[in-house]
């Protein structure tokens, strides 16, 4: 599975710590779908699992296009609890607005993540080793990324 930028952990933990992922009642472990809403609320994304909760799918871009699990998919996986993702830490990326934050940062990840960092007082060395510690883990899930049928909202 091709890995995604770490800082898309941090857009999980904002999504979780805001409340935008639903998965679906009726979804299990095996099957299901859930939505997830961006950060400035103007667009929702559905994740897809399937095949035994073997091959993740999702329309927003990083995972339509990149093939790579965004961050609505990490934030499911956590959400599920496939994933770990340190709960107190987490809080803190809440309200985080990633959608404007990386246009000020003209697209660099990495310089999004510390100035949000900065602007909440976020310890970036513990983040890191958390976020670290997750793209470890999902290193080695026995899952797969597809592209599925839904098109990315515009």
């Amino acid at each position: 599975m091709k890995m995604p930028p770490i800082e898309k952990v941090y857009e999980a933990w904002s999504a979780l710590a805001d409340g935008r992922v639903e998965i679906n009642p009726e979804s299990s472990a095996d099957r299901g779908e859930a939505s997830v809403t961006s950060s400035d609320g103007q667009k929702r994304y559905t994740v897809v699992w399937k095949d035994g909760g073997s091959v993740y799918s999702s329309n927003d871009n990083a995972t339509y296009w990149q093939l790579y699990p965004g961050y609505p998919v990490l934030a499911v996986l956590m959400l599920q609890g496939r994933l770990e993702y340190p709960k107190g830490l987490t809080e803190k990326f809440g309200g985080i607005n990633w959608n404007a934050v990386n246009k000020e940062a003209k697209g660099n990840y990495a310089k999004a993540f510390l100035a949000a960092a900065a602007e909440r007082g976020i310890d970036t060395a513990a983040a890191s080793a958390e976020a670290e510690a997750a793209m470890q883990a999902l290193s080695s899930m026995p899952i797969s990324i597809r592209r599925g049928s839904m098109r990315p909202p515009r």
